[in-house]
């Protein structure tokens, strides 16, 4: 049986390309963070294994890699913090602040 959601574009978002929108809806999704049963794992054209969390719009099926960045800035979302950005700009979403051992996590 097909889903509905079949004939959606599919978007692997990376943290660098992650816009105040896709945010938003990440936090809607998951409002308490990610459980490791919510994670997708595939394979990319490079034959690399990446683990991302799923959310889906009205067009678009966004893949978003999981990374210790992105766990800290679901954490700490504001809305009010992109407030001057539209929801498009992959600049708007700084990398958090993290101390060492997140980002040793974050590059493996």
């Amino acid at each position: 049986m097909k889903k509905g959601n079949d004939n959606l574009k599919r978007v692997i978002v990376d943290f660098k390309k992650l816009t105040p929108e896709i945010l938003a809806l990440l936090v809607d999704r998951y409002p308490d963070g990610y459980d490791e049963d919510q994670i997708i794992s595939f394979k990319n054209i490079n034959n690399e294994i990446i683990e991302a969390v799923e959310v889906i719009t009205e067009d678009t099926k966004y893949l978003v890699k999981v990374s210790t960045k992105l766990a800290v800035t679901m954490e700490n979302y504001d809305e009010d913090d992109y407030e001057d950005f539209e929801e498009d700009d992959p600049d708007a979403v700084q990398d958090p602040d993290l101390n060492e051992e997140d980002e040793d996590d974050d590059n493996n």
